[in-house]
């Protein structure tokens, strides 16, 4: 190999190593990010009163069948009361309190979102922002409540 072949080679060599290093770079930025930016919990004024909601406007509930931070909701029931997940620390916005603001893991890994202690859940059929169906149901064994910014059920706020 001449000279001239070598140093072409090791400039090869060279630019594709770092071209490697930036996409690893990048990448890792990339998951430090996402894992840095937990899931929002917001509010909005509904018809029930001010209640703790998802970025998107859906309405946040506990459940009274839960053991503390522990879920009971799971099967049929996650599906029709998915719980509030996140992969990295929930974001506080508006009037919710960071404070109130905590997870839980459950069964399968995964970390739900709680307030003031509660694992939170949006209920299906609330399609739209700001709509509050899930409030009062006693689906699944136990009573589904909206929560105020407080950490109170809205009934008690």
């Amino acid at each position: 190999m001449s000279n001239h072949e070598r140093k072409r080679t090791m400039r090869f060599i060279a630019i594709s190593s770092l071209v490697a290093l930036t996409a690893v770079v990048t990448a890792l930025a990339a998951s430090a990010a996402t894992g840095a930016t937990g899931t929002v919990v917001t509010w909005r004024n509904t018809s029930i009163g001010n209640a703790i909601t998802t970025s998107s406007g859906h309405t946040l509930y506990l459940f009274r069948a839960d053991h503390g931070t522990t879920s009971a909701c799971y099967g049929q029931c996650a599906t029709y009361w998915p719980p509030l997940l996140t992969t990295g620390k929930p974001v506080a916005s508006g009037r919710v309190q960071v404070s109130l603001l905590g997870t839980t893991k459950r069964k399968d890994g995964k970390l739900q979102v709680t307030y003031k202690g509660h694992p939170l859940y949006t209920y299906l059929p609330d399609t739209k922002p700001g709509q509050t169906t899930g409030e009062g149901s006693t689906a699944f064994g136990a009573s589904w409540y909206a929560l105020a910014p407080s950490g109170a059920t809205i009934d008690q706020d």
